[in-house]
């Protein structure tokens, strides 16, 4: 594949931040954006709405289908894929962008907060990609792209953010499963995570004034248009990260990635320096 014409893709949380990066990218091909989030109205602090979203994509060059879905409804989920293929035809990919963060001790993470990371994690992940599985089996080149880091199980990792971890690990662990599940239908799974802080609006609530020296999610969407461009029957299992993706496909300067030109950018969590 050289191109994402045509093609469906079923985004989560891609009303914003690195999932509209990756709608907006495969816009520019001509590409059919499901927006699937639960964002119908602005919020102050995380500005962008499912409707806002789809203006930007049609403006783009692609076509968009905005749908109020929470992950964590299957049936919610069930009806937004029926509309998206009712609308497109099918469906060729599917990107589990939603996740929620909060990046806190044991103790300081309330159960609620627990629950809904575990929630739209872990449980989104799987009912959205078991929902998006008939009709992905029918696609000519489909993939599952989900936004999670490689799996380390180092102390480190677990001792300042114990059920986060767990919860984005849980994501991994899923594409690990479907990767070889899914194999002989010859559905690409694979799992994308940035090499640095992505300044989203997402960062600056959970943790002020990190972004600054961050990337945009410009980064996440380039290296996610190259992995899903890719024959799935041969790009399968793979946990990229999105700095080693593009340096694979031939970019040398990162320069203009960055939030604050010239800034060192801040290693991600679960990335070795």
């Amino acid at each position: 594949m050289s191109s994402l014409k045509n093609k469906t893709l079923f985004i989560t949380g891609a009303s914003r931040g690195i999932g509209k990066a990756i709608a907006l990218r495969a816009a520019q091909d001509g590409a059919n954006i499901v927006i699937a989030a639960k964002t119908a109205e602005p919020d102050p602090r995380l500005p962008g709405t499912i409707h806002t979203a789809a203006a930007e994509i049609v403006a783009a060059g692609g076509r968009a289908l905005p749908l109020i879905v929470d992950v964590r409804n299957e049936d919610q989920v069930s009806d937004a894929v029926a509309k998206a293929v009712a609308e497109f035809g099918g469906i060729d990919i599917l990107v589990n962008n939603a996740s929620a963060i909060s990046i806190t001790k044991t103790p300081d993470t309330p159960i609620k907060r627990y629950d809904l990371m575990m929630d739209i994690n872990v449980r989104g992940t799987f009912v959205c990609s078991q929902a998006c599985l008939p009709h992905l089996r029918k696609a000519a080149n489909a993939h599952i792209l989900t936004l999670s880091p490689p799996i380390a199980m180092k102390p480190k990792w677990f001792a300042s953010h114990t059920a986060y971890t767990v919860s984005k690990f849980g994501m991994s662990m899923m594409v690990y499963g479907m990767a070889e599940e899914f194999r002989e239908f010859g559905i690409g799974v694979n799992a994308l995570w940035p090499r640095t802080l992505i300044a989203t609006a997402a960062l600056a609530v959970a943790k002020q004034g990190a972004g600054d020296r961050g990337r945009k999610p410009q980064i996440m969407a380039d290296a996610a248009y190259w992995i899903l461009t890719q024959n799935s029957r041969s790009t399968t299992g793979n946990f990229f990260l999105d700095e080693t993706v593009l340096r694979k496909s031939g970019v040398v300067d990162f320069s203009s990635y960055l939030v604050t030109p010239g800034a060192e950018p801040i290693i991600d969590l679960y990335v070795e320096p």
